[in-house]
């Protein structure tokens, strides 16, 4: 849209458009010129910039904005949007990725992003500035695998609070994908690469068309996209090929030692061994390699004894496949001069595999008290079971007193198979609305969302509790129980079940079970989930009136949002039947009507303001307020300081609020009793020698030890809050942008200083912290969420941790504090043209407070959050070759200061060095509409830092935090585009 401004001249005197638009793209990775302005000019573009909805004739901010355009995509080879904003200082480690989430029950593979480690919910993804359905159900977390990277024209983003103009979850900041929308012609483009290693084969296929209808009036896009990513696997690579242990939970003295977090206990192989292990009466038995019965057992090895123990790395996905099929479309047409119509359309299609080591099943998990009876009173006839080998059954004793001699076993349940998943998720997004303008000088905008996600998933590797107990209980038919006449059959004991094809159960050696019962006893678990969203809105914009220093400009609007998510486990996996973690049904919704305004208000010649407020209402916490204030003053034509001062809300999400417990296995903990004896320890100890079971574990060991099985059979139950109330963000950010046109022609500087402070904040109660509270931190009455094993149990030692439950609240508060400088420069040096640009962002503070009241946990400068991290780029252009050369640095960081106070090591105590990654590419045109071109990341090949299991911040299967650090490594690709 266009229109006559008698302003003009003055506007295009004030530093001119290449200056304001510079200050809000000094993120591109990229640089274009931008023609010189005409003066005589008087028809100019009014632009609208994220962060707010008034269109403006100059594209500046007063809140910090950084751009990545579709040349710095092309640019990165980067098959999924995600991996490209994560070179972004600004972006913490993100909650859901390929290579962070093959444990997860839901979700495994989704791509989602987190401005300021703030967490993904409180990071705002628009598309076209308006919202984007989530892929996660129970939240507004995006899966930026919906978004096709190749139909991307940029992607704004703002840090700091947004609340005001876009409404909930914009604490942290926005990130809006802006799609291309005036593509003519037909482009294909094709890509394929693979790591160094032969593993993470990756291939994308993209085809992209724009047509215009015969009178002009009609413009229309299409895009069609394949991608596929292949698996890494542990086992290839070096340091996560055997399963280890972090060494600092075996240190007699920590503090002396703090360097023990690194040293390794390898292998540290699972107690639930394929062949199974059995416990009769005093004796161990278990099956060596020839699958022949010995009675002893060692996990992992030593002193001239093989390991019996099971290497779950041999199976565990680093990089978890992913394929996708991409459909997007807009277009428009013009009703009149003044009004049109316009759409979006979405449609995405992406199929994740997960795969980790076969189920570890044990007594417990089918018995009350761990024991499996392995005789039988049938007919007023003691029966023995017809699989228990002669040794382990003349070994037996009966520990429970009903007259039958009884067994605790573990097994890992290899003759079922590898658990792991396979989800399919249908992502569809249709956005329609009219546009134009009603007056002169405003502009109206009306719009109708729809979004719906879809997740079907299968998982495998599971069994019936029922089932397999029914199996287990089988006896040599020597009573005729089935009818069919004596035999010397097994057959199972239970009438009902045999009714149902029960097959017996043979638990004993290596690939013990016969078909018939792992098709019995096999329980596949099946997840559904769906979440929708509904929005109608409008917006009006316009110059309300003229003031001495220019025209007052103002934008207001409503919307009217609803969100409903429904996620549902098999009735098995509800009820915690099937082996794997109790997820009971979650299903909730709301709806919020909302209403703004936002006012740019020229104060001086060289000084603007702008204000906004937002008032909402929902229909679980009730009436909710956000509004900013913002300056932009033009000090000279070469520097500009900017500040805003902003309050953001975030209601709770439908998880938040309607979760019922679910179940999970927390990793990372320390347990505060560990190493107390019969006195001393001081509160902690006292504490912990209330526990029956703590008192049972230093009766027998002079201390409380905790064996293999303990450190890694921890469960919990994870639980939502429906009386949460709405979180508040008050941020604040004061920055300059310098741009010395006459001293050094193609440099832009700008550095911001950021503070965001979230009281009431919406978080899960910390494991650790509630640990720490019980034993010795002033308050019992965390004592309730943990539950300790009374007596020894299988594996298990008496007083080790069984379960440590957590709940969602609004906490003390949480916060982050830093700056960011951005620097980006372009020049003909030589024969060709040199680009380049620096992101660095230096972390002052960073904490979170768990309960009200409680002491600052700071995370600023702990791993996954480094005090200084930045990225840059470099470019040259030489005719028709094109080379760029990237390089993300992640500053050194410590280890989590909780986790280390429970080795008495003192924060900051022990921690890891800087990493720096390198990428490159280059390209040739080989004619004006084809391209081709080849880059590498990781380049040389970086190992990541050494995070081990059992410490905080390490990731299942990768012995690092994979989050944050490439735990892939070196890889390369090739690709082509044509354009038509």
């Amino acid at each position: 849209m266009t229109l006559t401004n008698k302003g003009s001249a003055r506007l295009f005197k004030k530093s001119s458009l290449t200056v304001a638009l510079s200050s809000a793209i000094l993120a591109s990775i990229s640089f274009q010129g931008v023609a010189a302005e005409d003066d005589e000019i008087t028809k100019i573009e009014r632009v609208q910039v994220t962060g707010s909805r008034i269109r403006s004739a100059e594209a500046m901010s007063s809140a910090p904005i950084q751009v990545v355009d579709s040349t710095a995509i092309d640019a990165s080879g980067s098959l999924n949007i995600q991996d490209l904003l994560l070179d972004n200082p600004a972006f913490g480690s993100p909650a859901i990725s390929r290579t962070n989430s093959n444990f997860s029950t839901a979700s495994a593979g989704v791509a989602t992003v987190d401005l300021r480690n703030l967490g993904s919910n409180r990071t705002l993804v628009l598309v076209n500035g308006r919202r984007y359905v989530s892929g996660v159900p129970g939240s507004s977390a995006v899966d930026l695998n919906t978004i096709p990277s190749q139909f991307i024209e940029r992607v704004e983003i703002m840090t700091g609070g947004a609340s005001s103009v876009y409404g909930s979850d914009a604490v942290a900041g926005v990130v809006n994908f802006v799609l291309k929308d005036d593509f003519e012609g037909v482009e294909f483009d094709g890509q394929y690469g693979e790591s160094s290693e032969g593993d993470d084969e990756s291939r994308q296929f993209n085809f992209t068309s724009g047509l215009s209808s015969s009178d002009g009036k009609g413009h229309a896009m299409f895009h069609l996209g394949y991608s596929d990513q292949g698996a890494v696997f542990s086992r290839d690579r070096d340091r996560s090929a055997v399963d280890q242990f972090s060494g600092i939970f075996f240190e007699d003295d920590p503090v002396a030692n703090p360097g023990s977090v690194f040293d390794a206990v390898s292998p540290f192989l699972s107690s639930f061994p394929p062949q199974g292990r059995f416990s009769a009466g005093d004796e161990t038995f278990t099956f060596n390699d020839a699958n022949n019965l010995q009675n002893s057992f060692s996990t992992n090895g030593g002193d001239g004894v093989a390991a019996n123990g099971f290497n779950r790395s041999g199976v565990r996905t680093i990089a978890i496949p992913t394929e996708r099929y991409l459909f997007a479309s807009n277009g428009s047409y013009e009703l009149s001069d003044k009004h049109s119509f316009f759409y979006e359309g979405t449609y995405a299609a992406t199929t994740t595999v997960s795969e980790l080591e076969p189920f570890p099943f044990a007594s417990d998990d089918i018995y009350a008290n761990g024991q499996v009876p392995i005789e039988f009173n049938v007919n007023g006839e003691l029966l023995r079971n017809a699989f228990v080998p002669d040794d382990i059954y003349n070994a037996a004793t009966d520990t429970d007193g009903d007259g039958a001699r009884d067994i605790f076993f573990a097994k890992r349940l290899s003759d079922i198979g590898n658990r792991g998943a396979r989800a399919e998720r249908d992502t569809f997004r249709l956005a329609l609305g009219f546009q134009g303008e009603i007056a002169d000088g405003w502009f109206y905008d009306t719009y109708y969302v729809y979004g719906k996600t879809k997740e079907q998933q299968v998982s495998g590797g599971l069994v019936n509790v029922q089932s397999f107990r029914q199996g287990l209980e089988a006896v040599i038919d020597s009573q005729d129980l089935d009818g069919d006449g004596i035999t010397d059959e097994a057959i199972c004991i239970d009438a009902t079940a045999r009714g149902f094809n029960c097959a017996p159960v043979d638990i004993y050696g290596f690939n013990s079970l016969s078909q018939g019962a792992i098709d019995f006893v096999s329980a596949p678990s099946s997840l559904s989930t769906s979440v929708e969203q509904e929005i109608i809105g409008g917006n009006i914009s316009g110059d309300l009136f003229d003031l001495p220093a220019g025209t007052v400009g103002i934008a207001a609007g409503f919307e009217y949002r609803e969100e409903f998510s429904r996620s549902e486990f098999d009735a098995l996996q509800q009820a915690g039947l099937n082996a794997g973690n109790a997820i009971p049904a979650t299903e909730g919704s709301f709806d919020v009507t909302e209403y703004y305004v936002e006012a740019n208000i020229p104060v001086l010649d060289t000084v603007t303001m702008n204000a906004a407020v937002r008032l909402s209402d929902y229909s679980t916490v009730g009436s909710t307020e956000s509004w900013n204030v913002g300056v932009d003053w033009e000090v000279m034509d070469s520097l500009r300081l900017r500040a805003t001062r902003a309050r953001s809300t975030r209601a709770p999400n439908i998880d938040e609020l309607f979760s019922p417990p679910s179940q999970t296995f927390p990793s990372g903990l320390n347990d505060p009793c560990l190493g107390v004896t019969n006195s001393g320890g001081g509160a902690a100890g006292d504490a912990c020698r209330t526990d029956g079971g703590v008192t049972t574990n230093i009766a027998s060991n002079g201390e409380f030890t905790l064996n293999q099985s303990d450190l890694q059979g921890i469960s919990g139950f994870n639980r939502g809050n429906q009386d949460l109330k709405e979180e508040v963000g008050d941020s604040v950010t004061v920055g300059l942008v310098f741009t010395p046109e006459n001293l050094i022609s193609g440099l832009d500087i700008t550095l911001d200083y950021f503070d965001i402070e979230i009281t009431d904040a919406i978080v899960s109660t910390p494991r650790q912290f509630i640990l720490d509270q019980c034993y010795g931190g002033g308050d019992t009455s965390f004592c309730d969420f943990v539950t300790r094993r009374s007596a020894p149990s299988g594996n298990n030692s008496a007083g080790s941790l069984e379960f440590i439950d957590s709940g969602v609240s609004n906490s003390g508060g949480l916060g982050t504090e830093g700056v960011d400088l951005t620097l980006t420069y372009s020049a003909d040096i030589g024969p060709g043209a040199f680009r380049t640009r620096l992101a660095y962002t230096y972390l002052i503070d960073g904490y979170s407070i768990p309960l009200p009241g409680a002491d600052k946990d700071e995370f600023a400068g702990e791993i996954g959050a480094s005090e200084h991290k930045a990225n840059w780029n470099f470019g040259y252009k030489l005719n028709d070759f094109d080379f760029n050369w990237s390089l993300t640095y992640i500053g050194a960081a410590d280890f989590d200061d909780q986790f280390l106070s429970g080795f008495g090591i003192a924060p900051g105590g022990v921690g890891i060095g800087s990493v720096t990654y390198h990428d490159v590419q280059a390209s040739y045109h080989i004619s004006d509409s084809t391209e081709l071109y080849a880059g590498a990341s990781n380049l040389f090949d970086k190992e990541p830092p050494r995070i081990l299991s059992g410490v905080s911040g390490s990731s299942t299967g990768t012995e690092t935090d994979a989050g944050t650090y490439d735990p892939i490594g070196q890889s390369f690709y090739i690709g082509f585009r044509s354009k038509f």
